[in-house]
């Protein structure tokens, strides 16, 4: 799951006229249109290389038009009420799965899409069928685990286990996501639990133990784990594997470990939705995307984990090419998942329950 990667200056790119586009955070509205039309693309923000923006835009005369979003939940109501069209999103597992339950996505057609079935590995196709049962509305662009990151100078025991969060020595030490979902799987993955629980006791005593927990919590951050783990500020944080890889170049004294009791595998991928305005041009990007030497290259850029099969052979560097952050083998792990759809009720359940640990 996506969450707001690497610092790289995209934004300024963006906002530069790199890539132009419609009302977008920048402030800026164009109407702009190439040779053979636009494609106007919804991602995550410093989530792709803008270099493979214009190399497409180059090589096929099609104007990319390009917002950006922080979180799902950001996402979601923007294209459920038609309020923007867009022709691409990235949006995660469980949002594409409540996406293809409300209806709001286009089939693809993979034959305007040969890259997609040749380059992505057969592994990733079967993990998105637990939110693309048929593998008909989405292509997995990225993914990922979710684990602890900690200072080898700062914590002097092994670090295997969740648990290690609730140490008092770590007190105001500790980082945690500030995400409903990703703090309670934290929590139930604890306690023996599945992260998709929809079972009110086992919710509850995960809420009790974050309760428990948040006098010892530093701060509940996204962007601010990355910054503040490369500079000492903090000897713990719940972070993405992609984010890690960065930090640990930018420090080599932080160490990244996917905890005994599990954790959450994650996957962001590309769709179409329904009312995409340029549903032809939109299948031509994903494509693009998923040539091998520009999966590449967003991958040396976000440094999130390609289900890309033909960019991954193309990795020049031997110590990424086999880094067990990016490609761990997560055969060797227990209590692996990956978020689902858990309905309104469902949601409303855990936000009910997350605002209580917020404002305990």
């Amino acid at each position: 799951m996506k969450k707001n990667t690497i610092a790289k200056l995209l934004t300024a790119a963006l906002c530069t006229g790199l890539i132009a586009g419609m009302t977008t955070g920048c402030g800026s509205t164009s109407s702009a249109s190439g040779e053979n039309g636009q494609v106007i693309v919804y991602n995550w923000g410093e989530y792709i290389d803008s270099d493979t923006i214009t190399m497409f835009e180059e090589e096929t005369g099609i104007k990319v038009v390009y917002d950006e979003f922080e979180t799902n939940e950001i996402m979601y109501p923007k294209v459920e009420t038609g309020a923007s069209e867009y022709d691409v999103i990235c949006p995660s597992d469980y949002m594409i799965s409540k996406m293809i339950e409300n209806d709001l996505l286009s089939e693809l057609n993979f034959d305007n899409m040969p890259n997609a079935k040749a380059n992505i590995g057969e592994q990733y196709w079967e993990q998105s069928k637990g939110f693309d049962p048929e593998n008909k509305y989405s292509v997995p662009y990225c993914w990922g685990t979710v684990g602890i990151l900690y200072n080898k100078t700062m914590v002097e025991e092994p670090v295997d286990s969740w648990s290690i969060l609730w140490d008092e020595k770590y007190a105001d030490s500790i980082l945690m996501q500030d995400s409903v979902r990703d703090a309670f799987m934290v929590a139930l993955k604890l306690n023996g639990n599945s992260m998709n629980t929809l079972d009110e006791t086992e919710l509850a005593a995960a809420r009790d133990l974050l309760i428990k927990q948040k006098p010892l919590v530093q701060a509940y951050v996204i962007d601010q784990v990355r910054d503040k783990m490369i500079g000492g500020e903090a000897a713990l944080g719940v972070i993405y594997s992609g984010e890690a890889i960065f930090t640990q170049r930018e420090n080599p004294d932080l160490e990244y470990v996917i905890p005994k009791e599990g954790t959450n595998v994650w996957i962001d991928s590309w769709v179409i939705p329904k009312n995409a305005p340029n549903k032809e041009n939109a299948e031509k990007f994903i494509d693009f995307m998923c040539r091998g030497d520009v999966a590449l290259k967003n991958f040396e850029y976000i440094t999130y984990s390609t289900p890309n099969d033909a960019a991954r052979d193309l990795i020049e560097d031997e110590d990424l090419k086999n880094s067990k952050i990016a490609f761990p083998d997560l055969s060797q792990y227990s209590g692996l998942e990956t978020f689902t759809y858990l309905g309104e009720d469902g949601d409303s359940l855990y936000n009910d329950m997350w605002k209580e640990v917020k404002s305990n």
